[in-house]
């Protein structure tokens, strides 16, 4: 009995200093999410779930800007034709969307896309895909060329993980993103945005558990160095996901006083997003405006960095590799879920569907969470598969 009273006695020490050495936070109140200015910037995101009047009067003067425009993107029926991107999370199975890329840009069928969703891993893809095929070879370089230590680092000994945030540091991808991410590439993405195009990433608010939508197109149009520092910030955090990687810190203000948000990895959220739930009233504006919505023709096309058929796996038996199967589990049956969500949204008649995945007969020869190899030969599956005219999927699994 002495013995187990010990024990008790030295878990609650235990959990009394693990939760000391937690940093003090001055958290963003709730009715204030909206409101709250971010690294000073303002209007540049939307939160997933709540209609957005900043988004909505967006993209009605995009589509005035369309109207306007030139013809370059009307269909063979004379409509206008939107196409757009939606990249999924996966990690290092992003090299398998950056090789689909790639191919396709070797098929000479890669359409400019008007609008570019990312979440996780495709946060990183997002850009370069936004920007073309000019940047094909810096997005293969991205996924071929780096493994596990140029992304994360643990931390050791292990000892001092229950008084972390994390299991492991994201220092050496700070790094990475601050090599690609760099001034020249916000000027070229912030000339797209102008034009008329649109960027976005996907993060996750944790206190809020709400995605949140950032228009990264005008964050690059900001053009400053606070602008440049929150771009790598969103794509870090996307990108960050939670017990291995440290949230990301945002500073926050409302009404002249200081807070901070925590972000996550954006496909806690959802795997791939569009902006349906922020632009909800945008047919009536656009009647309103006298703008004829009903010969706009939208192709989606999807990439999704993983599975859509669960794979057997033998799980060791630790904490570990117990934690990392369920997670993984519940990610890709969220996954399906938004692919059916994105799905219902193309059943009006004016919408095109287009899924792409790793294959099941791809059997994973991963020995590290980041293995150069295994993405090699991932990025090599989608580039042979584009390269070769890929057949997009007209439904997501189970609806054939």
């Amino acid at each position: 009995m002495l013995k187990v009273r010990k024990q008790l006695y030295l878990f609650s020490v235990l959990i009394f200093f693990i939760s000391g050495c937690a940093s003090t936070r001055h958290a963003v109140p709730a009715e204030s999410l909206s409101s709250a200015r971010i690294f000073g910037m303002q209007d540049i995101r939307a939160i997933s779930g709540i209609p957005s009047d900043v988004f909505k009067n967006d993209f009605i003067r995009l589509l005035e800007q369309e109207e306007r425009g030139s013809p370059s993107f009307l269909d063979f029926k004379g409509g206008r034709l939107y196409c757009m991107l939606a990249i999924s999370g996966g990690a290092a199975n992003g090299a398998y969307g950056a090789g689909l890329l790639n191919g396709w840009s070797r098929l000479g069928t890669r359409p400019v896309f008007q609008i570019v969703t990312g979440v996780s891993t495709g946060a990183i893809t997002a850009p370069f895909a936004f920007l073309g095929s000019g940047y094909d070879s810096r997005l293969k370089e991205i996924y071929t060329r780096h493994s596990t230590r140029d992304v994360a680092r643990m931390r050791w000994p292990r000892v001092r993980i229950p008084f972390s945030n994390s299991v492991a540091s994201t220092r050496p991808l700070e790094l990475l993103l601050e090599r690609y991410f760099d001034a020249e590439l916000l000027k070229k993405i912030a000339v797209e945005y102008k034009k008329g195009r649109r960027l976005y990433v996907g993060t996750t608010n944790l206190d809020a558990q709400r995605m949140i939508i950032w228009d990264m197109g005008k964050i690059a149009s900001i053009g400053d160095e606070q602008a440049l520092k929150l771009f790598r910030k969103v794509i870090l955090a996307s990108a960050s996901v939670p017990f291995a990687f440290p949230p990301v810190y945002l500073q926050a203000e409302v009404n002249a006083k200081g807070y901070d948000e925590m972000h996550v990895d954006g496909g806690i959220s959802k795997q791939v997003f569009f902006l349906h739930d922020v632009l909800q009233g945008l047919d009536k504006a656009l009647k309103e405006k006298g703008i004829d919505y009903s010969k706009n023709k939208y192709a989606i096309y999807i990439i999704k960095n993983g599975y859509v058929n669960p794979g057997y796996k033998e799980v060791r038996d630790n904490l570990f590799s117990i934690a990392e199967r369920t997670v993984g589990a519940i990610t890709e049956a969220q996954g399906i879920g938004d692919l059916y969500q994105l799905y219902v949204f193309t059943k009006d008649g004016k919408r095109d569907f287009n899924l792409a995945y790793i294959p099941e007969t791809h059997i994973s020869k991963a020995k590290e969470f980041f293995d150069q190899a295994e993405m090699q030969e991932l990025f090599d599956l989608g580039f042979k598969e584009a390269s070769r005219g890929y057949p997009w999927k007209k439904t997501p699994p189970g609806i054939e």
